[in-house]
C-alpha cells in the first residue's frame, strides 16, 4: 500500500509517517521511482507507535524499542526489557495519580450534589 492508504488506515498523517521513518519506527519498501510502500503490518506497526506516543514516550524511546520490534537479538531485547521496564513504571505511576485525581473529582461531585440537594430542600 502506498503512503495515503497507510495514512487513511491509521488515522496517522503522511507528515507523520514520514516523521516515523526518519525516527527508525518505521520502515517501508521504495518503488523504482521513490514511493514508498508498505505492508498490512505496518498498519499495527503505526498503531503501536501512536499510542506510546499518546502514553508519553518520546519517539527515541520508541526507535531504541523498535530495533528489538523487528530485528531482535539477545542485546537489543535486553536493553529493550530496561527501557520497557522504565516505561512500565513510569506509565503505571501515571495511571495511579490519574486514578487518585479522579477518585478526587469524585468526591467533589458527590458534595455538590449534596449541596444542591439541601439547598433546594431549604428553598421548598
Amino acid at each position: 500500500m502506498r503512503i495515503g492508504e497507510l495514512s487513511a488506515r491509521t488515522g496517522a498523517s503522511r507528515r507523520s509517517l514520514r516523521y516515523y521513518e526518519e525516527q527508525g519506527l518505521l520502515v517501508s519498501s521504495r518503488s523504482p521511482s521513490g514511493q514508498r510502500h508498505y505492508e498490512d503490518e505496518h498498519v499495527q506497526r503505526v498503531l503501536l507507535v501512536q499510542a506510546f506516543l499518546a502514553a508519553g514516550m518520546s519517539s527515541g524511546t520508541i526507535a531504541e524499542m523498535a530495533p528489538c520490534m523487528s530485528a531482535p537479538s539477545e542485546e537489543r531485547a535486553r536493553r529493550a526489557l530496561e527501557i520497557m521496564g522504565r516505561e512500565r513504571a513510569r506509565l503505571s505511576e501515571a495511571m495511579d495519580g490519574l486514578a487518585s485525581a479522579r477518585d478526587a473529582l469524585d468526591h467533589l461531585i458527590e458534595d455538590n450534589h449534596a449541596y444542591l440537594a439541601r439547598s433546594a430542600n431549604d428553598e421548598a
